[in-house]
């Protein structure tokens, strides 16, 4: 209505032409440049600017290059005949795959590949053994279980994906959490009552990648130093620790990435750990996320 209006003058008489007089191909052509959520929310302004929020030229440029490498994992009748639009859709949310045990998904702002693997899908040393490890389900994890250690002296995770991720430059980290929580009158609570040895000696970090790309880091999981107001700060809550970036030049042939946590100091035990996934994202993406604005 406030294009219609903009288009008269005091006495009635109409001036040029009007945002409801926009070709659809300029209209598409715009949205080559938007993000698709703004694009969604213009669509709504008028029939030309619905229709080109529908195209499939301006859908497929948001998509990755290799988007169909994602459709391939699921099966092709929830895909077939669709548009591009209903592609990004569907590709904006999880796709699960090797046992649904690694998940990818499309961040909904820029297009670009996200990935999760699941502590499920990683070696992690003792953990046939219940005096070290049990299997915690949650909602807290996206795929709904964690892996706690009570106690062990020889720490260590490792995992590999292969995947033709497109290219970027990616950061891969793990998500963990200090201390055992657990739900009780509603309230989340957590408990601490392993939780020990993560003070003593850092937590040594690394990846590698299939084209000889290699990155690493340590730091201690758990801080001697109480905050006056809060407490410990790392404990009680899900953290992601940064091991390092690989940059992905080409989707073809795909990548495959190594990563490892280790503490294996035996001269003292460590328990009290939630492990539960790695996040591979792009770097400038996990920065947003970061500060709690990532989709």
């Amino acid at each position: 209505m406030g294009a219609s209006l903009s288009n008269l003058t005091d006495n009635g008489a109409t001036m040029g032409p009007g945002l409801g007089d926009i070709p659809e191909s300029c209209v598409a052509c715009v949205f080559l440049y938007l993000t698709p959520p703004e694009i969604c929310n213009l669509a709504r302004l008028n029939r030309a600017f619905r229709g080109a929020a529908s195209s499939d030229p301006v859908w497929e440029n948001k998509l990755p290059s290799n988007y169909q490498d994602l459709l391939d994992l699921m099966p092709p009748e929830r895909y077939q005949n669709s548009s591009k639009k209903d592609i990004f859709a569907l590709l904006s949310r999880p796709v699960p795959f090797d046992d649904g045990n690694k998940e990818v998904w499309l961040d909904r702002v820029t297009g670009r590949v996200c990935m999760s693997i699941s502590a499920k899908a990683m070696a992690i040393t003792g953990i046939e053994d219940r005096r070290y490890w049990n299997w915690i389900p949650t909602e807290e994890s996206r795929f709904q279980v964690v892996a706690y250690l009570q106690q062990i002296w020889w720490f260590e995770v490792d995992g590999v994906v292969k995947f033709p991720l497109p290219p970027d430059i990616y950061t891969l980290s793990f998500r963990l959490h200090l201390g055992r929580f657990a739900k009780r009158l509603g309230r989340r609570v957590s408990n601490f009552e392993h939780t020990h040895g993560w003070d003593i000696k850092p937590v040594k970090l690394e990846l590698s990648t299939s084209d000889g790309q290699h990155a690493s880091s340590e730091c201690c999981l758990d801080e001697t130093e109480q905050d006056d107001v809060n407490g410990n700060h790392k404990r009680g809550c899900w953290i992601d620790y940064k091991v390092g970036e690989f940059v992905v030049s080409d989707s073809e042939p795909a990548t495959e990435v190594r990563f490892s946590m280790k503490q294996i100091d035996c001269t003292h035990s460590k328990g009290g750990l939630c492990v539960d996934s790695v996040f591979i994202i792009p770097s400038n993406l996990r920065e947003r996320k970061r500060k709690g604005v990532w989709k």
